[in-house]
C-alpha cells in the first residue's frame, strides 16, 4: 500500500476544496475536478482507466477495508488520510464508508461524435436520478453515447453519478453549452420526442445509424428551438387518460425504439 499523508485540520485548502467539489458545479468546471465517494463505484472507475487524483481515506475505513484500500491507492498520484469527523463532514451519503477519489473530468469534445452511431440527447434535464436512470438504459442497450444541455444537472455531481452506478463514468458524453444551435451542427438525424397527436408514431419511425433521438424537461419538454432544428417529431401514442409519461420512461422506450 502507498504511503498516506495525513490531513488534520478541516481548515486544510485540499478538504475545502473537496467540499466544494461535492456541492458546486462552477467549482468542479473551473477546476475540471470531481468526486467520487464509495468503494464500489470508485472500484468501477478503475475499469473505466479513471485515475485518481487524490484518494482520501477515513481513519476507521483504512483499518477496515485496508485491502480494497491497497488496490484503488496503487491507481492514485496522492493518497491521504483524514479523521472520521471530517470526513462526515466532506460526505454527500448518510452512512460514508470513508472513502473518496478526486478524479480529472473526461475531454468533452461534440466535434468527435460519431456520425454513424445513435445518441440519447436531453435538454434540460432537471432531475439526477431521471438522467442516472436514462444514463444505465442507453448503456444497457448499446447508444453510442449521451448528448446533454448546459442548463441541466450536472452529470458529475455525486448524486447523478451514484444514480448512473458509473456509467456516467464509461459513456461517452458530450454537452453543449448552445444545446439547439450546437446540436444542428451536428451531421445526424435528430428526432424530437414530443407529446404532439399530429406528430409520427415512434414505432411507425425506422430509424438508422447516425441518429439523435431528443427527450426534453421533465415538465416542459423540449424547446421550440430544438424542435426548430431537428428533422422529425416523433411521438409515444398512449392509451387511456395518461397524457405524458416521465422523462426516463419516456427516454426508455425511444432508446428501445431506436436500437432495435
Amino acid at each position: 500500500m502507498k504511503d498516506f499523508k495525513q490531513i488534520s485540520s478541516k481548515d486544510n485548502s485540499l478538504i475545502k476544496l473537496i467540499s466544494k467539489l461535492q456541492t458546486s458545479k462552477k467549482c468542479r468546471y473551473e477546476n475540471g475536478l470531481f468526486v467520487l465517494e464509495g468503494l464500489r463505484i470508485c472500484k468501477d472507475a478503475l475499469d473505466t482507466g479513471t485515475v485518481f487524483d487524490k484518494l482520501i481515506i477515513s481513519k476507521s475505513a483504512l483499518e477496515k477495508l485496508s485491502e480494497d484500500i491497497d488496490i484503488l491507492s496503487e491507481n492514485a498520484k496522492e493518497c491521504i488520510e483524514i479523521p472520521d469527523y471530517i470526513f462526515e463532514k466532506l460526505s454527500d451519503t448518510k452512512s460514508p464508508q470513508g472513502i473518496l477519489a478526486v478524479c480529472k473530468m473526461k475531454e468533452i469534445n461534440a466535434e468527435k461524435i460519431d456520425i454513424n452511431g445513435r445518441y440519447l440527447a436531453f435538454e434540460n434535464v432537471s432531475d439526477p436520478s431521471n438522467l442516472g436512470a436514462v444514463a444505465r438504459t442507453c448503456e444497457a442497450l448499446g447508444v453510442s453515447g449521451i448528448i446533454l444541455s448546459n442548463d441541466g444537472c450536472d452529470p458529475y455531481s455525486p448524486k447523478v453519478l451514484r444514480a448512473s452506478m458509473g456509467t456516467m463514468l464509461r459513456m461517452p458524453l458530450y454537452i453543449l453549452d448552445d444545446f439547439a444551435k450546437d446540436l444542428a451542427k451536428l451531421p445526424l438525424k435528430k428526432y424530437a420526442c414530443v407529446v404532439d397527436k399530429d406528430a409520427k408514431s415512434i414505432k411507425e419511425t425506422e430509424f438508422n445509424d447516425g441518429s439523435i433521438v431528443i427527450i426534453g424537461n421533465e415538465a416542459n419538454g423540449i424547446t421550440d428551438e430544438t424542435i426548430a432544428v431537428s428533422d422529425s417529431k416523433i411521438t409515444i401514442k398512449m392509451t387511456g387518460k395518461a397524457e405524458s409519461l416521465n422523462a426516463a420512461a419516456a427516454a426508455a422506450i425511444a432508446i428501445w425504439e431506436m436500437m432495435k
